[in-house]
C-alpha cells in the first residue's frame, strides 16, 4: 500500500510538472510579457489604435523543415492571438515578407502558405488586417513579375500601393520593391500611382484647392508611410536598443536597392509625401532614424523567432495631429528553452531521488528480513 501511494504521488507530480511547464511555455508566458506594453502618452481622443509587425516569413515547401514550421508558426500564432486579445488594436499592419518562398512557390504551395497564414493571423470583424508586399512575397526587383504581384494582391484583396484612411488619419502603403527608378512596367505603374496619390494628398492639404480639379479628397494631414524596405541609410551604426542588430553587424554598409531603398527613391518619397512618420521592416532589427532632421523612421524587427531571439511589435495610437508609440516585446526563445531545460533537469533529479529512495528502502527491508532469518 505505501509503495502504491508513493508511485501514485510521483506520477501525479510528474504529470503536473510536465503539464504546467508546457502550459506556461506555450500559452501563459505570452500574457505577462505582452501586458508590459502600454502607450507612453495618455490615450488620445478619436485616435486609431494600430499594431504594426513585420517579416513573418512563413516557411515554404522547399526550405522549411516541418519542425521549424511547427515551432515558429505556433510561436507567431500564440503571440498574435494574445496581442489581439490584450491590446485590442483596431487595425493591424504587416510590413511585408509575409511568406518566405512567395517569390518562387508553385500555385499549390502558394495556396497552402496562404491557408496557414489565414489560420495563424485570424481576427475578429472589428479588427482590420492590412498587409504590405515584401521582396520574399513577389521576389526582388529582378525576380518580380505581374503574375506574382497580382497573385499577392488578389489574396489580400487590395492594391499594393494605396492610402488607407481611418478616423482622419492617412496611412500610405508603398510597394517599395518596385521603387528602382528604372523602366520596368511594374516600377512605372507604382511610380505613376504614387505621383497621383502625392498630388491628391497635397491638394487635400491646400486651403483653396483651386488647382485640384478631379483629385480625390483625403483628410488634410500628412501621412503615416508604411513600406517594406527602409529609406536609404548607410548602416545600422547609429541604431541602439535591445532589438538593434548585433554589434558586429551594425557597421556593415547597406546596399542600395537591396538592403535599403536608393538615395534617389528615398528623396522622392520624402519630397512627394512629407510623412510625419515612416514605418519599415526588411532588416529584421529595430532602428530609429531621423531623415533630414524632420522625418522620423522606425524599422520594425521581425515577428518570428526564426529571425531573432526577441521579436516585438509596435503599438501605436494615432490621431490626425499626433501619435504615441510603444514597443511591445514578445517572449524570448532563449527564455522558453531555459524553462524547458530547467524543468527537465528538475524532473530528472526527482526521478533519481525517487530511485535512490526506493533502492534504500529495498536494502533496508532486505537487512531486516535477513536479521529475522538469522534469529530463527
Amino acid at each position: 500500500m505505501p509503495r502504491f501511494s508513493v508511485r501514485w504521488t510521483l506520477s501525479v507530480l510528474l504529470i503536473l510538472a510536465v503539464g504546467g511547464t508546457f502550459l506556461f511555455c506555450e500559452y501563459l508566458i505570452y500574457f505577462p510579457t505582452i501586458l508590459k506594453c502600454g502607450i507612453d502618452a495618455r490615450p488620445m481622443d478619436s485616435a486609431v489604435r494600430a499594431m504594426v509587425l513585420s517579416d513573418t516569413h512563413l516557411l515554404g515547401a522547399v526550405g522549411g523543415h516541418w519542425f521549424d514550421k511547427l515551432r515558429r508558426e505556433w510561436q507567431m500564432e500564440r503571440a498574435f492571438q494574445t496581442a489581439l486579445w490584450l491590446l485590442r488594436p483596431e487595425i493591424v499592419f504587416i510590413l511585408g515578407d509575409i511568406f518566405d518562398e512567395g517569390k518562387w512557390s508553385s500555385q499549390k504551395h502558394w495556396e497552402d502558405d496562404v491557408r496557414r497564414f489565414h489560420r495563424m493571423f485570424r481576427h475578429s470583424a472589428d479588427t482590420e488586417l492590412v498587409v504590405l508586399v515584401g521582396n520574399h512575397d513577389i521576389g526582388f526587383h529582378y525576380e518580380m513579375d505581374w503574375f506574382k504581384l497580382q497573385r499577392f494582391e488578389k489574396v489580400f484583396n487590395a492594391s499594393s500601393t494605396r492610402i488607407v484612411t481611418r478616423k482622419g488619419v492617412n496611412f500610405l502603403l508603398v510597394n517599395s520593391v518596385a521603387l528602382h527608378g528604372d523602366s520596368c512596367p511594374i516600377c512605372q505603374s507604382v511610380e505613376k500611382e504614387l505621383i497621383k496619390l502625392s498630388r491628391d494628398l497635397n491638394c487635400s492639404l491646400q486651403v483653396g484647392r483651386n488647382s485640384c480639379e478631379g483629385s480625390q479628397a483625403y483628410p488634410p494631414t500628412p501621412p503615416i508611410m508604411l513600406q517594406h524596405y527602409p529609406l536609404y541609410r548607410l548602416s545600422d551604426a547609429g541604431c541602439t536598443g535591445q532589438d538593434a542588430a548585433p554589434p558586429e553587424e551594425r557597421h556593415l554598409l547597406f546596399r542600395e536597392k537591396y538592403d535599403v531603398l536608393s538615395k534617389e527613391a528615398s528623396q522622392r518619397l520624402l519630397q512627394w509625401f512629407k510623412p510625419r512618420l515612416i514605418l519599415s521592416g526588411h532588416t529584421h532589427s529595430g532602428c530609429e532614424v531621423l531623415h533630414e532632421n524632420k522625418y522620423p523612421e522606425i524599422s520594425v524587427p521581425s515577428f518570428s523567432w526564426r529571425n531573432r531571439n526577441n521579436p516585438s511589435v509596435i503599438l501605436a495610437s494615432v490621431s490626425p495631429t499626433s501619435y504615441a508609440l510603444s514597443k511591445c516585446f514578445l517572449p524570448e526563445e532563449s527564455t522558453v528553452i531555459s524553462v524547458y531545460c530547467s524543468a527537465g533537469t528538475c524532473l530528472l533529479l526527482l526521478l533519481l531521488a525517487h530511485c535512490l529512495w526506493v533502492k534504500g528502502l529495498l536494502q533496508c527491508l532486505s537487512l531486516c528480513l535477513l536479521g529475522k532469518h538469522k534469529s530463527l
